[in-house]
């Protein structure tokens, strides 16, 4: 049973889905005008296509190959730590892209910890710069993200036809044929579109691990062409084929469906997990993953905890630019999300408008903004609010695939009773969606701040010396080789960004909020 909306609902809802229109088709359109007087399509540009096209091609491949042996082994497998060592997995999707980075430097990169080992047995060293450092870096950021869709989709299959196969004498050949390889048909597909989609727009990882012009991906020649040359025709024009490319993938995307519920079955326990062999090769895929994406992080604090102390003074200002500018994103996410939610209920554009921030990336919707506001102000006069606007977006589809399912459940289960008690629009959404929203609203908003106070992409457009935020400040100082104070400047901003998702999950969420 649905409601009317109130007038008031429908009033926010038109403002919000002007805001969200002008600033996504109003962005793109004033890309695609201003590229129509760029210059030629030349022989680096198509380079910058070719491998933006094969690094995500190879980051998904990777991802999801990776991702199988651990999903399948964490399903199967029970032991103490199993959820804990679940969540911890899943941190570096939260983390800001440079913490990442400047881990995986430490531990691959000339001087780190891998390439040590190597000059000590007398090997060569190696190179963590161009394809497989962008690969490397897509892979560590997206295989806990591949790791929980296959989760989902091993958690569909019913622990009938486990016993069935069992019974049956499968041996696992036989069992990944019957069992386990139609599931994966269905979600693999689906886990490969949405990493390609997030590494196809990937800035940070090829501005510092990229290694030069033959590993250029078309958002780094985009700021190329802002920075060096300030030619605006060609970073536009960039930017509309990088539109094109994000939302030719974002329709491929919806028409590859990731599982939703589970196959028919009477809910009754697996059987026992093998043994032997099989237990060895789980044991084996969840450590080697574990220490894979655990490492980097633990280097980062051992690194960069030490100069805390040292940091200067332009790097806790550049932080408190970072917590003003995710403090502002985060409020603007919870208006567009909430707005957007209530209206899902009863209409199905405001879900669409939401999804529609995929199609291109933020660097793309900052040209955009760039060209509109160049003639008439200086962009460095609005570089934080349009970096928090625009990271406000960029987290709404993450916000809406959290809040959606839970509104829509509670008003199937509920909304014939509030109706029946003539409870208003807003003492139904008080009393009742509310309760059931808090969780994931406590995550969605955690999670919109943690990835706007690690963000590096507008702001390099938009902002001066003296403007930096926190990202921007660490990425000069890793060009400036002041290894020591990055590594400091790391520490405080994995600090402020985890800081952020807890506290704003546990606040919003209540304190029964998973972590």
């Amino acid at each position: 049973m649905t409601r009317p909306a109130p007038a008031l609902l429908k009033g926010a809802a038109a403002l919000v889905a002007a805001a969200l229109v002008l600033l996504n088709l109003g962005a793109l359109g004033a890309v695609a005008w201003r590229a129509e007087g760029g210059a030629g399509w030349g022989a680096a540009d198509w380079a910058a296509l070719r491998f933006t096209l094969w690094q995500a091609f190879l980051s998904a491949v990777f991802s999801v190959a990776l991702a199988i042996p651990v999903a399948r082994a964490l399903a199967r497998r029970r032991f103490p730590g199993r959820g804990a060592l679940i969540v911890l997995m899943g941190a570096p999707f939260i983390l800001p892209v440079l913490v990442a980075v400047i881990g995986l430097l430490a531990v691959m990169g000339r001087n780190g910890l891998l390439n040590d080992l190597l000059a000590l047995a007398g090997l060569p060293r190696l190179s963590i710069y161009g394809l497989q450092g962008v690969v490397l870096a897509h892979v560590f950021f997206n295989l806990p993200l591949a790791v929980r869709l296959l989760l989902q989709g091993w958690a569909r299959v019913p622990g009938e036809h486990l016993r069935l196969s069992a019974a049956l004498g499968f041996g696992a050949r036989a069992r990944f044929r019957h069992v386990e390889g139609p599931m994966l048909a269905r979600v693999v597909p689906g886990a490969l579109a949405v990493v390609f989609l997030i590494c196809l727009t990937s800035f940070a990882v090829a501005l510092t691990l990229g290694g030069g012009p033959r590993a250029t991906t078309l958002e780094l020649a985009i700021y190329q062409a802002f920075r060096f040359d300030f030619d605006l025709g060609r970073a536009a024009m960039l930017a509309a084929v990088q539109a094109g490319i994000g939302l030719a993938a974002l329709l491929l995307l919806a028409r590859l469906t990731l599982p939703e519920g589970r196959i028919a079955g009477l809910d009754r326990d697996a059987p026992p997990p093998p043994g032997g062999l099989s237990k060895v090769t789980d044991a084996l895929a969840i450590g080697a993953s574990a220490l894979f994406l655990l490492v980097p992080l633990a280097m980062v604090l051992i690194r960069g905890l030490p100069w805390l102390s040292d940091l200067s003074a332009g790097v806790w200002w550049a932080a408190l630019r970072s917590v003003a500018t995710a403090a502002l994103s985060t409020a603007l996410l919870g208006v567009f999300a909430g707005v957007l939610t209530l209206m899902a209920l009863t209409r199905r554009w405001p879900e669409a408008l939401g999804m529609a921030a995929l199609t291109a990336s933020p660097l793309v919707i900052g040209t955009g903004l760039f060209l509109i506001v160049n003639p008439w102000v200086d962009p460095a006069h609005l570089a934080l609010p349009v970096t928090a606007l625009v990271n406000a977006a960029m987290a709404l589809p993450f916000a809406l695939r959290a809040l959606l399912p839970a509104a829509r459940r509670a008003e199937a289960d509920f909304a014939r009773l509030s109706a029946s008690l003539g409870l208003s629009m807003a003492a139904h959404a008080r009393l009742v969606l509310w309760p059931r929203l808090r969780r994931p609203a406590g995550f969605a908003l955690g999670l919109g701040a943690a990835l706007s106070m690690g963000d590096l992409g507008v702001i390099v457009l938009f902002a001066q010396t003296g403007g930096e935020t926190l990202p921007m400040q660490m990425h000069r100082l890793m060009g400036a080789y002041r290894s020591g104070e990055s590594a400091g400047a790391a520490v405080l901003l994995l600090a402020l960004s985890l800081g952020a998702f807890v506290a704003l999950e546990r606040i919003v969420g209540g304190r029964h909020a998973d972590t």
